[in-house]
């Protein structure tokens, strides 16, 4: 049996299908729509629209809804990124029909009863306060705003209650019309089911859904302008964001990028900024590096939190070890290291089936294909100290890297 298993309904919807021995099943929709495919008056509404399916439909009501998978010891759930929207599920294998026949049924039957979207909006605007109410998750926000400067990839995909408040029924309705195409979505699945008979739940959920393409193309962000912004926050520390425009995930090099900032400032704590700054110096408790690749863009940010006293120095800090990526190859022993850490750490990613399914799901909706791990292997293990040392001195260039700075005095 091949790994993954792929049919595409009538309607031009996609299915990928890994089958799982597990008593736990995962199924999840993905449609390539998300905060940036929103007008600037419609800012929050595709991350709000992914709130308020749940909340009736034209067969039930939103107490059945969320009951029907947690009645079973299932959960539904759902999230809003900058390009998707996905809802998924994870339940015992023999409830498969049901949370097919679910998810079709919020994401194309929901009828937002006016009522329910007015209570919904308080629960958003909580959930957008309660993030400026924590200074490390807001400046990431504020820096993607920073670096795509008038773009929409920029914006937050909360919204602002000014936005909030103004949509109802029509302008959700709009937007699902004019940015759900059945062309841009995948249904994924890693479960334990005969893929023949996953199909037929499919077919018979899905398949009635009428085509429609989509006719327009993103609007590629270009106009990157390297900036530096100082703000005044009432917190006990500093928080910076220091970054750069990327590659987009369509691009070869992001491979190497992905690799260099595992080096850098990864998840393990033997991170070269990690040891030169935490480590060594004691200056910061969270210093961390992340790499984020669009369809058609992407940006590479550093972020760390530390007493206004040590500011300056752990910037410093830290220029000095993109200064040494970009002037210093890695040698043969530290790039097969950082290959081997990088190796483990997806190997530990895929033992989570939820993981895999939305990354199964991920993959078929941008590149129409899904790789093995071993063809992802290839790749790490195909990388170069050439091909890294330029991929660095592309993205670590001092002179176009952006800083953010959420001052506490």
């Amino acid at each position: 049996m091949a790994a993954f298993q792929y049919h595409t309904l009538s309607n031009g919807i996609r299915l990928v299908h890994k089958y799982v021995d597990s008593i736990v099943a995962h199924c999840g929709i993905i449609i390539n729509t998300g905060s940036r495919d929103e007008e600037l008056k419609e800012q929050g509404l595709a991350h709000f629209i992914e709130h308020v399916i749940f909340k009736g439909t034209s067969k039930r009501k939103s107490y059945y809804i969320l009951s029907s998978m947690e009645n079973v010891g299932g959960e539904l759930n759902a999230f809003t990124t900058k390009e998707e929207t996905c809802i998924y599920s994870s339940f015992l294998p023999q409830y498969y029909q049901r949370a097919i026949e679910l998810t079709a049924e919020i994401t194309f039957d929901s009828i937002f009863p006016e009522k329910e979207l007015e209570k919904e909006k308080d629960v958003v605007i909580d959930e957008i306060n309660s993030y400026k109410d924590s200074p490390s998750e807001e400046i990431f926000d504020d820096f993607e705003d920073l670096i795509f400067d008038g773009h929409s990839i920029g914006r937050n995909i909360l919204g602002t209650p000014k936005n909030l408040k103004k949509f109802n029924k029509k302008s959700i309705l709009d937007f699902i019309e004019k940015n759900y195409h059945t062309d841009q979505i995948v249904i994924s699945s890693a479960g334990k089911i005969e893929f023949s008979k996953l199909i037929k739940l499919v077919e018979k959920s899905f398949g009635s859904i009428k085509e429609k393409c989509r006719d327009y193309q993103r609007e590629v962000f270009t106009n990157y302008v390297p900036k530096t912004l100082q703000l005044k926050k009432k917190t006990f520390q500093t928080h910076c964001m220091i970054g750069n425009i990327a590659y987009s995930s369509m691009e070869e090099k992001k491979t190497g990028l992905i690799l260099l900032n595992n080096i850098l400032g990864g998840p393990g704590m033997n991170s070269r900024l990690s040891l030169a700054i935490r480590e060594k110096y004691g200056f910061c408790y969270n210093i961390e590096s992340n790499y984020t690749p669009y369809s058609d863009t992407g940006f590479f940010s550093i972020y760390l939190g530390t007493d206004n006293d040590f500011v300056e120095k752990t910037v410093h800090l830290v220029y000095q070890e993109l200064k040494k990526f970009r002037e210093q190859k890695l040698g043969t022993l530290q790039l097969s290291r950082a290959k081997q850490q990088m190796l483990g750490q997806i190997a530990i990613s895929y033992e989570s089936n939820l993981n895999e399914m939305l990354s199964m799901g991920k993959s078929l909706l941008v590149f129409n294909k899904v790789d093995s791990i071993e063809e992802i292997h290839s790749k790490i293990n195909a990388l170069k100290s050439d091909e890294i040392l330029e991929v660095a001195n592309e993205v670590f260039d001092k002179e176009k890297l952006s800083v953010l700075l959420f001052n506490s005095k």
